[in-house]
Parts: C-alpha cells; structure tokens; sequence
C-alpha cells in the first residue's frame, strides 16, 4: 500500500470515527463553551496537541482561552469550563485536574473514547469520539489501520474543528474578525 493510500485510508477512518458522534452531545458542549466565562483545556501527550489547538481558535473567537499548566494560565474557578481531551478518560494526571476543577466550582466537560471513566464521572458533558483504541477493554466497533491511539487524536483534533464553525455560527463569526485577532508578533 502506498502512502497516498495509506492517507486516504486514514482519512475514512476519521470520517467514520467522526460520523458516530452524537449531535444532541456536541450541541451540549457547543452551549457550554459559549456560555463559559473562560475556557481551560488540558489533555496528555497527542491529545494535548489536539486539545491546544483548539484553544488557539477559542482565542481566535474572542473566547478567554488557557491551557491548563502552562505559567500564564489563571486560577479556575466559577462560571469557568474545564474541557479535557483524554481517550480513556482516565490519565493519571487528567483525573485530579478535573477533580479540583469541580472543587473549584466550575464545569469539567470530557471528549473521550470511553463513557463512565474517572474524568467522566466528573464532567456534566461527555462528548464521545468512538476511535478504536488498545485502551478499550473488549472488542472495538471498528478497526484501524493506524497505531495507538491516532484515529482518537485525530479525530478529536476535526470534531473540535466543528465545533469551532458551531461557535463561529453561534457568535456571528467569520474569518475577517478571528483573523483580526491572530496573533501579530510572528
């Protein structure tokens, strides 16, 4: 199999992956993040990378945005949503991130592979990308071709992209006014 092939196998995994998410659930954490006051996002290894991009929109939409460990993020609290990206829901270092943001009195919402996790017990909203994972006890409803948990990372990375244009829609967004707030210092 060539690497075109490979791609464009890699690509209709992601598009079934994402085909199997749950629109009434998506809209819930669409509602949620409109109606935070700040935004924090935290995830652990390619999730991160997912997660983190998809707070620089957040910004690019006007919306306070912070990830959560690095030095300028702000303290959590109130009115504030704490969005984790965590395909089995259970990374060690996730669980007391979400635990002391429910302590703190804000909301833990939770995009993962697996319902009912420790971070899912937390959340109010769990959004599920249902990418087949080594981490998933039993079998898959699908398989990949990729390894690890790639079709997860990715597919978190484009449902998170959706819900962006949700926001944007929500908003009265559009690219002239989230690029007038792109970073400028490059």
């Amino acid at each position: 199999m060539s690497v075109r092939d490979r791609a464009v196998r890699i690509a209709e995994e992601i598009g079934t992956t994402v085909g199997r998410v749950d629109d009434d659930r998506a809209a819930k954490l669409v509602e949620a993040l409109d109606g935070a006051t700040r935004v924090f996002v935290s995830g652990a290894g390619r999730s991160r990378r997912s997660i983190e991009s998809f707070a620089i929109r957040l910004l690019h939409l006007g919306v306070a945005a912070h990830v959560v460990g690095e030095t300028t993020t702000p303290a959590f609290g109130n009115g504030d949503l704490l969005l984790v990206g965590s395909g089995s829901g259970s990374t060690g270092s996730l669980v007391p991130i979400a635990r002391r943001a429910v302590e703190g009195g804000g909301r833990v919402a939770l995009v993962t592979i697996r319902e009912g996790s420790p971070i899912g017990e937390l959340a109010e909203i769990e959004l599920l990308v249902p990418a087949p994972t080594p981490k998933l006890d039993g079998p898959a409803e699908a398989e990949s071709i990729q390894p690890m948990g790639s079709l997860f990372e990715q597919s978190l990375l484009v449902v998170l992209d959706a819900v962006v244009l949700a926001l944007m829609d929500r908003r009265g967004e559009g690219p002239e006014t989230m690029f007038a707030r792109h970073a400028n210092l490059e």
